[in-house]
């Protein structure tokens, strides 16, 4: 549980239960001095423990029965009393596959019919008017924190957002991973020949690209913030599509280029701008399941599209066009028809789903009541900005000024330059050792196949362990001794021995999303979430399909790439040995330091590393002013 006092928003008066980790976070976020006291100290009563609910502050004479605070201003908020004995203190177990693949049930399991609203600021009058959503916040009309509801009321509604939203957002996704595909599976096609290209083209064309991707990632979120993620997301799928079927016409080099950047360009910003879309949805215990969904999708795309090309490169001759400018027509088409779909599929807000072509809405009023009120008790800070609202430049310093994420940068733009380039080159290194365009396809289905199993694997791993930091690595571990394998190759190596090789090394435990979890965990507020998946973003694209994997393997190393591979094993045995384990002891580092500053009581709660209730007194130090975004993070990561 949170108690908290606000006298002006400069001091604070904290008990709760939790633990070492996130008390750290307390201390570096706010930048303040702190001072730990018992509970047994007069400031706090030594009868209020985590186990009971804080006194309810004195009745104001206003009954809150049959009102709603929706409709209350917010200078009046101090005059509204309820009831917060039946809320619900626990943080919700998040979904773990090991627990449904073992049958496992956890202790305690609450009943169906039992209360499931959990404790926040909004049940304390005296603080929560420092966290009442913005006046233009356009789900405040369904906001009520008076509003109670069951796990099994909570459990329908989630698995109606799953089928409305998240299904239609993995379609999204998937249509963006089709058209992002299609190049590998055009150079199984004679592509760069009927172009009379060279493969150092091929890798100037996917620098553009990656380069024009990462361009856009900023701007595409600011238009986000400002248009709606329900209006930019289809916006950018039908220009994309538009810009992928007009390859059908490529003439040369220059146009192949020109192409490349104008692709890049437009679907730049696309992930973070869906990601922000799902957050509007879900509480942040539920988003990370989704998230790995999310990714498995992309793998389950590649196996379409790979099947796909399969029949539509047959078409060579028709018309007399090559066969690969028929599959970037069809497979754009496919695309600009999701877009046009999507316009309709994607509801600006749980409260915005009803309109001309859906007169009922998804959701009745009771349950866009939980929907709102959930999110806001798991994160204040989604009331802070509208979804029409655009980031002002004080916003976006403060975010790209968040040093503690600048590590989670330098990951980003590592961690997947081992494994690109052996990915980019698959289908032309197959070509070249003779298997056909057919048979190049269908032999790329097994990599995708093995990833999502790892993939799902490393995600069992990562919950058991509760760790990220080692857990990322393990992809690049993976990579390492294939990488040494494919290196060591004769000049002329066995075709299904590189193959076989080369699939097993493309089948790694793909940790990105993972990663992801773990930025969006170390960023702030709504504002603060949108530009550093951004940036986490745009280092992702620099490093591993982009400037770096790209020129890695070039044309005087062809066709074994040894020196390419030589960089490949050197970059991965890199962040294996220095890169992951000296992020983590560097933040560790950090922690340590400043606990080390900290008074001997401090001490004695370190040594007994588990959970204990403690008051602190937050002051914000002298060159600095308590932010309301700021503090509203801190109470929504406990």
């Amino acid at each position: 549980m949170v108690c908290w006092e606000i006298s002006g928003a400069q001091e604070c008066l904290l008990l709760f239960r939790l633990g070492t980790e996130q008390l750290n976070r307390i201390i570096r976020l706010c930048s303040c001095d702190v001072v730990l006291r018992s509970c047994a100290n007069p400031l706090v009563p030594a009868t209020m423990s985590s186990a009971s609910p804080p006194e309810k502050p004195a009745a104001s004479g206003r009954d809150s029965k049959g009102s709603s605070l929706s409709d209350i201003s917010k200078s009046k908020l101090e005059d509204k009393t309820s009831s917060v004995e039946n809320l619900v203190d626990e943080e919700p177990t998040p979904f773990r596959w090991l627990d449904y693949l073992l049958g496992r049930k956890r202790d305690n399991q609450p009943a169906l019919d039992a209360v499931s609203t959990r404790r926040s600021v909004f049940d304390d009058p005296a603080l929560a008017k420092h966290y009442w959503p913005n006046p233009d916040y356009e789900n405040l009309h369904r906001f009520d924190p008076d509003a109670r509801w069951t796990y099994r009321e909570e459990k329908a509604l989630v698995r109606k957002i799953d089928w409305r939203v998240m299904l239609w957002a993995a379609v999204s996704f998937s249509a963006l991973n089709l058209d992002r595909g299609n190049l590998t599976q055009a150079n199984t096609d004679n592509f760069l020949p009927d172009l009379k290209m060279t493969t150092n083209d091929y890798n100037l064309g996917n620098s553009v690209f990656r380069l024009a991707f990462l361009s856009a990632e900023l701007p595409s979120q600011l238009v986000s913030k400002r248009l709606g993620p329900d209006v930019w997301i289809p916006i950018q799928m039908c220009a994309w599509s538009i810009v992928t079927m007009a390859q059908f016409f490529l003439k040369g080099r220059t146009t192949f280029l020109v192409c490349r950047g104008v692709l890049g360009f437009i679907q730049g910003g696309f992930i973070p701008d869906l990601i922000l879309y799902l957050s509007y949805f879900y509480t942040k215990n539920e988003l990370p399941l989704r998230l790995s969904l999310f990714w498995i999708s992309m793998n389950v795309c590649t196996i379409l599209g790979s099947f796909i090309a399969f029949g539509v490169l047959r078409m060579r001759g028709i018309l007399g066009r090559a066969g690969w400018r028929w599959l970037f027509l069809v497979e754009g088409g496919i695309t600009l028809i999701v877009g046009i779909a999507t316009f309709f599929m994607m509801p600006p807000s749980p409260t915005q789903t009803k309109t001309w072509f859906r007169p009922k809405g998804w959701f009745t009023e009771r349950e866009e009541i939980i929907a709102v009120s959930r999110v806001l008790r798991d994160d204040p800070t989604k009331g802070d900005m509208h979804n029409r609202q655009a980031l002002t430049p004080r916003k976006l310093w403060r975010a790209l000024c968040d040093y503690d994420l600048w590590p989670l940068y330098i990951i980003g733009l590592m961690f997947g330059i081992p494994t690109s380039p052996p990915a980019q080159y698959l289908t032309l290194s197959l070509r070249n050792l003779g298997f056909n365009t057919f048979e190049t396809n269908l032999l790329t289905i097994p990599s995708a196949v093995g990833t999502i199993i790892t993939m799902w694997i490393i995600a069992l791993v990562s919950e058991t362990v509760d760790d990220r930091a080692y857990v990322s690595m393990l992809e690049d571990v993976w990579c390492l001794p294939f990488l040494i394998a494919l290196r060591a190759l004769p000049d002329k190596p066995d075709p299904w021995v590189f193959y076989a090789l080369a699939t097993a090394l493309l089948s790694y435990p793909y940790t990105h999303p993972i990663q992801v979890g773990w930025c969006s965990r170390n960023a702030g507020g709504v504002a603060s979430r949108t530009v550093n998946a951004s940036l986490y973003n745009m280092f992702v694209q620099a490093s591993a399909p982009a400037i770096i994997s790209s020129n890695i393997y070039r044309k005087d190393d062809a066709p074994n790439y040894r020196r390419g591979n030589s960089w490949l094993i050197g970059i991965c045995a890199f962040n294996c040995i220095i890169l992951y384990p000296g992020v983590k002891a560097w933040k560790n580092a950090s922690r340590d330091k400043i606990w080390n500053a900290m008074s001997p009581v401090w001490a004695g709660f370190l040594d007994k590393k588990q959970s204990n209730d403690f008051a602190l007194m937050i002051r914000p130090s002298t060159d600095q002013t308590a932010d309301k975004a700021e503090t509203a993070w801190l109470i929504a990561i406990f």
